[in-house]
């Protein structure tokens, strides 16, 4: 790696630390040629797919937005955030080994279903009220009926 300060490209490692989550990699390294300290990360690259979404928009995944639904449909809900991290890192794995450049909304929407409904059958239920665009009432009770069976 190439020194920030000088540009000499001869630059060892002294000292390799990981995380404490695990998430990255922090290195030290000293310049051979003017024997300055500079510290570099290293950290996964990952490429989600594009959403597509029903007017045909295409964004780019983001973290938050999955975060933000999770919290809406779980408020007041006696669910711990390290559960809802572990939900939301099941989807990311479940998009990036899909092996697809883009993916429909929807199928994150089914999927954020899946993990609602193990973790707290009301934050389920609120989840597909809204993603599901119920019409009436008789809607809204057949998903009652499916999740008390």
């Amino acid at each position: 790696m190439k020194c920030p300060f000088c540009g000499h490209l001869e630059t060892p490692v002294v000292e390799t630390r990981v995380s404490e989550d695990a998430a990255f990699i922090r290195r030290r390294r000293q310049c051979g040629h003017c024997e300055k300290r500079f510290t570099t990360y290293e950290r996964p690259e990952v490429s989600f797919p594009t959403i597509v979404k029903k007017d045909g928009r295409r964004i780019d995944y983001e973290r938050v937005k999955l975060l933000a639904s999770f919290n809406l449909a779980l408020r007041k809900r006696p669910i711990s955030t390290s559960q809802i991290d572990s939900a939301i890192e099941r989807i990311e794995e479940q998009l990036l080994n899909l092996g697809v450049r883009e993916v429909q909304s929807s199928r994150i929407g089914e999927l954020v279903m899946i993990e609602l409904q193990k973790m707290d059958k009301v934050a389920y239920i609120r989840f597909a009220s809204v993603y599901r665009s119920f019409t009436d009432v008789d809607e809204f009770k057949t998903l009652v009926d499916e999740v008390q069976r």
